[in-house]
């Protein structure tokens, strides 16, 4: 076994990428700027403004369904464009998936009475 192959073996690689990260955190630990000399270095950005508070706090409610959507469309173009051409099972897998996916997406955007 030749010293390239062993580096690159999992257990060796894991441990040498581990000991890299852990000198990484530990030589940015030194460098950042650790105290309060630099005042509202903790403050949200606000392009300048002085913002007392939080005044605006968004909800995310109605954002998951199109994350979902998008998600699962993509998903679904995946497999599509995946599926080998003359192979009936992976087909009607596909086609399966499909059906599957938009009935998820009609439960998801259904309207309630």
């Amino acid at each position: 076994m030749d010293t390239t192959s062993l580096l690159l073996s999992p257990p060796i690689a894991f441990v040498l990428l581990l000991i890299s990260a852990l000198v990484d955190f530990w030589l940015l630990g030194i460098i950042v700027n650790k105290g309060t000399e630099r005042k509202g270095k903790s403050k949200p950005y606000a392009c300048g403004e002085d913002v007392q508070h939080h005044r605006l706090q968004p909800d995310y409610g109605q954002f998951f369904s199109f994350a979902f959507f998008f998600t699962i469309m993509h998903v679904v173009a995946m497999i599509i464009a995946t599926v080998p051409s003359g192979s009936l099972p992976d087909s009607l897998f596909a086609a399966l998936f499909t059906i599957s996916a938009a009935t998820g997406l009609a439960a998801l955007f259904r309207k309630d009475a």
